[in-house]
C-alpha cells in the first residue's frame, strides 16, 4: 500500500510540475496542453521532475497516517453488522450513479472547471454514503428479512429435492399395490429400486418353496409394470451399504440420499423410525382410504374360521379388514349381523372387534 501511494503521488508531483510550467509560460492553469509532454522544451521536464520528486517526498511523510487511516476504516467496516454495511455500499453506489449520470453535462468544463466533475461525484459519493447509513435500520431489516426468505426457499428446495426419492422395499413390491398407487399421481419423486432389492426378489423367485417362488414372480413382474406402463421416474440404485441385512440397508441407504422408505412392513416402519427416517407406510395409506367404522354400528359378515382365543370366530370385509367376532365360534359358515364394539386400527392394519347381533338381543 506504501508503494502504491508513493507512485500516485509521484504521478500527481509530475502532472502538478507540467501544470506550473504551463501556467508560467502561458499564464493559463489547467489547460490541456499541459498534457502534451512530448512537445515540450527542457525546462517543462524539469518542472515536472521537480514536480515528481515532491510529490513522492510528499506521498511517503503522508503514507503512514494515510495506511493507520485507512486499516481503522476496515476495522471499523468489518466490525459492522451485514445489513449497515450493505445499506451504506448501497447508499455509495447509488451517489456514484447518479454522478455517472451528470458527467456528460459537466465534461465539456476546462480549464478548473475540469475539477467540478471529480469533485461532484465526490459529493454525491458521500451524500450517498450518509443517507444510507441514515435508513439503514429500515434497509437491515428489509434486507434481512430478504436473506431470511432466500433462506427459506433453499432450506424447502434442498428438503423437496431430497425427499423426492421413494425407496421401495422388497414387500411393498410383491404387494403390489404400489403399482396402482403410482398409477393414480399419488406418488411423486424418483422411485428407487435398490440392486439388493432386486437381489432378494430374484432369489425368492428362484425358490424351490411355491409360495415364496409365485411371490417372487410376482414382484418383478410388478416392477416391470412400473417401469413400461406407468408414467414415473425408476432409478434402479446399483451401489451397495455394508454388509447387513436388506432392511437395514434400505435406511442406510435412504439416510444416504435423504429419502423415504415406502413399505407395508411393520418391523422396517418401527425401524425407520427410530433412526429418524421418513416412511410411506402403504397399510397406513389403506387404512386412510377405507370406510370408517364406528363402535356400535351393525354389519353383516360371515365367520369363516376359529379365533385365537377361546370362543373367538374371525370374518373378513370385502376389502380384506380382519373382523374378530366374540362367540363366533358357534356360527362358523354363517353369514349373520355383528355389532361393531372396538376398532383398533396400527401401521399392520385395522382390526375390528364385535359380537353377534343375536346375543345383543338376548341380554
Amino acid at each position: 500500500m506504501k508503494r502504491i501511494i508513493q507512485m500516485i503521488g509521484l504521478f500527481f508531483g509530475g502532472a502538478l510540475g507540467g501544470q506550473v510550467h504551463s501556467w508560467m509560460h502561458m499564464g493559463t492553469l489547467w489547460t490541456e496542453s499541459a498534457y502534451g509532454v512530448m512537445q515540450r522544451s527542457g525546462g517543462y521536464y524539469m518542472n515536472v521532475g521537480i514536480g515528481a520528486i515532491c510529490g513522492l517526498a510528499a506521498a511517503t511523510v503522508i503514507a503512514g497516517p494515510i495506511q493507520r487511516w485507512m486499516q481503522q476504516g476496515a476495522e471499523r467496516a468489518s466490525a459492522m453488522p451485514t445489513g449497515e454495511l450493505m445499506s451504506g455500499a448501497g447508499g455509495l453506489i447509488s451517489g456514484l450513479a447518479v454522478s455517472a449520470l451528470l458527467y456528460p453535462v459537466l465534461s465539456g468544463f476546462t480549464g478548473a472547471g475540469l475539477l467540478v466533475p471529480v469533485c461532484l461525484t465526490l459529493f454525491l459519493g458521500y451524500l450517498g454514503l450518509r443517507i444510507g447509513m441514515g435508513k439503514r435500520e429500515e434497509l437491515s431489516q428489509r434486507f434481512s428479512a430478504f436473506l431470511g426468505m432466500q433462506s427459506r426457499s433453499a432450506a424447502s428446495t434442498e428438503k423437496s429435492s431430497f425427499e423426492e426419492h421413494k425407496i421401495l422395499d422388497t414387500s411393498v413390491i410383491i404387494d403390489g399395490r404400489i403399482a396402482d398407487i403410482c398409477k393414480t399421481g399419488f406418488i411423486e419423486g424418483t422411485l428407487v429400486i435398490p440392486e439388493f432389492v432386486l437381489e432378494e426378489l430374484q432369489h425368492i423367485a428362484d425358490s424351490s418353496d411355491l409360495l415364496k417362488r409365485n411371490r417372487g414372480r410376482r414382484g418383478l413382474d410388478i416392477l416391470n409394470k412400473i417401469q413400461k406402463e406407468l408414467d414415473v421416474k425408476v432409478l434402479i440404485y446399483e451401489g451397495d451399504m455394508e454388509d447387513g441385512e436388506v432392511d437395514s440397508k434400505l435406511v442406510k441407504l435412504a439416510k444416504a440420499l435423504g429419502g423415504k422408505v415406502v413399505t407395508n412392513d411393520f418391523n422396517l416402519n418401527k425401524v425407520c423410525e427410530l433412526q429418524g427416517v421418513s416412511v410411506l407406510n402403504i397399510n397406513d395409506l389403506a387404512n386412510a382410504v377405507k370406510p370408517v367404522v364406528l363402535p356400535g354400528e351393525e354389519i353383516v359378515v360371515q365367520v369363516i374360521k376359529d379365533g385365537k382365543e377361546h370362543g373367538q370366530g374371525v370374518a373378513y370385509l370385502d376389502d380384506g379388514t380382519m373382523i374378530v367376532v366374540e362367540g363366533g365360534r358357534d356360527y362358523i359358515g354363517i353369514t349373520m349381523e355383528v355389532l361393531v364394539t372396538s376398532v383398533l386400527q396400527t401401521s399392520a392394519g385395522r382390526m375390528i372387534f364385535a359380537k353377534p347381533k343375536l346375543l345383543e338381543k338376548a341380554l
